[in-house]
């Protein structure tokens, strides 16, 4: 007996089940070599980015709330979030070492994490430059400090 075969459903293929244009736009945006053998499969099918931007696409997605319910952490927690996947990645780069889907998946997911919270590092150091390059400029710095405010944690 033949297996039973899924019937399509109208305007979802297979290609796009595994992300298609969608699927080209994450491994751009991942800057993803999405080789088939380093990547989980679904239905047979590799996703379109490795195990990493996978675990580094749902880090950024849960560090969003994250940081919105526990706030910012200090910086070097962030960087101690990173290093796994420095580690890892450099090791398997250097050596003959070959890590895991699931140890790429978990060290992607604490850098995404913590990539979230550099971004908001990056903008707090922004927000704090132009306060300086306003007060060079000679506007008041109590104004200035005023703005400023609004903009910082």
């Amino acid at each position: 007996m033949a297996p039973k075969q899924k019937k399509p459903v109208k305007g979802f293929s297979e290609q796009a089940a595994i992300g298609g244009k969608f699927g080209q736009f994450l491994r751009i945006l991942c800057g993803c070599h999405a080789i088939p053998g380093r990547s989980f499969h679904f239905c047979g099918r590799p996703f379109p980015i490795c195990a990493r931007c996978t675990g580094e696409l749902a880090g950024v997605l849960i560090g969003i709330p994250t940081m919105i319910v526990l706030g910012i952490p200090r910086f070097w927690v962030a960087v101690l979030m990173m290093l796994p996947l420095i580690v890892d990645g450099t090791v398997q780069r250097l050596t003959p070492y070959e890590s895991t889907n699931i140890r790429r998946l978990a060290t992607g997911i604490l850098f995404g994490i913590a990539l979230v919270f550099g971004f908001l590092y990056f903008h707090q150091v922004c927000v704090l430059a132009a306060r300086e390059i306003l007060k060079l400029l000679g506007l008041d710095p109590f104004a200035v400090n005023q703005a400023m405010q609004r903009f910082l944690p």
